[in-house]
């Protein structure tokens, strides 16, 4: 195993009402879209392929007061973490930011099985590479299923849970949304581009509206579609995809032992699979304030935070109520 550092500047140009023609070219692993702080290298042998995570490792001036980890969702990467990179870093935290295999500016590999255990088992190489044994662990969307993997898998480890509006509240399959196989979600995938990718997360995520700050992240997933490995990047994310359909964790929620904070926007309606079904339960899947009151109930000592009017992004749409609300997880060292 090796960790490999580089310098990376961020990039904070937004291309709202650029044309397809305009459409940053960033690569397939987004070799060319800059995170905000200085990505490393994690490179480790995984089901018998050399793989490698790209990680950000940022911590305070002083000695820190713990670490927190940040886990992405299916659609986005480490770098939308920005603002709660430095805002946790500003309060005293070291805080490690994954690109998870199979996404952004990690391995993809041909040929890999895709499981919420084996990626929580390649952040805990990860945390174990960087001698952090204890932390707390945050992610949004399918992060939030990864964090909860993480945290049941190695609960010795983790001494705060958070969730900000995770997917996976509701097992989609059990409530009748029929199975797809992986061939027929690679075609899928490969019919993705920067259209359709603003279309679903205007409709889905912000609830019809639009804004610079927006187009950024759709623009970044976008790039990796449409770049010359569109089919290295389609087949990763079919895979992925499959994972959060087959592999609920909303049945194991009350083995949680930690405390575990619900962050969630109000508006969300996200769900999987929702045009695979009849209108009826269409209306009722995605449904996130009965799902966060629902998921509390199961917990041994959860907390909810609700964010009203807001949608799947709390820390994209409303950042200043998010971090706001963050510094009651994650208080500093006063």
């Amino acid at each position: 195993m090796r960790l490999i550092t580089a310098v990376s500047v961020f990039v904070v140009a937004c291309f709202s009402g650029a044309g397809v023609a305009d459409a940053p070219d960033y690569g397939a692993d987004l070799q060319h879209f800059t995170y905000p702080h200085p990505v490393s290298e994690f490179e480790f042998t995984s089901q018998r392929e050399p793989v490698s995570m790209a990680f950000m490792d940022v911590g305070p001036e002083e000695d820190a007061i713990g670490t927190v980890v940040l886990l992405h969702g299916k659609n986005f990467c480490g770098a939308y973490w920005h603002q709660t990179i430095d805002h946790l870093v500003e309060q005293g935290y070291r805080v490690v930011v994954p690109d998870q295999i199979g996404f952004c500016k990690s391995s993809k590999p041909e040929s890999y099985q895709y499981t919420f255990a084996q990626l929580a088992d390649n952040t805990r190489k990860l945390l174990d590479a960087l001698g952090i044994e204890s932390v707390s662990v945050l992610g949004h969307s399918m992060g939030g299923m990864l964090a909860t993997r993480f945290a049941l898998q190695y609960p010795e480890r983790v001494e705060h849970l958070a969730m900000l509006n995770p997917i996976g509240l509701e097992d989609w399959r059990a409530l009748g949304v029929p199975y797809r196989s992986v061939d027929q979600i690679f075609e899928a995938e490969m019919q993705k581009d920067y259209e359709s990718i603003r279309d679903y997360q205007q409709t889905y995520y912000y609830d019809g509206n639009w804004n610079s700050n927006y187009d950024r992240w759709a623009r970044m997933l976008a790039a990796t579609y449409e770049s010359d490995e569109r089919e290295r990047v389609a087949w990763a994310q079919a895979r992925t995809a499959d994972m959060v359909m087959t592999q609920p964790v909303l049945y194991e929620f009350d083995q949680l032992a930690m405390p575990v904070t619900l962050l969630i926007g109000d508006r969300d309606r996200t769900a999987i699979g929702r045009p695979l079904v009849d209108d009826e339960l269409a209306e009722q899947m995605g449904d996130y304030t009965t799902l966060g009151d629902r998921t509390l109930e199961r917990l041994q000592h959860g907390e909810l935070i609700l964010f009203e009017g807001i949608g799947h992004m709390p820390h994209i749409e409303a950042p200043d109520r998010y971090l706001e609300a963050l510094d009651q997880v994650f208080p500093d060292a006063d």
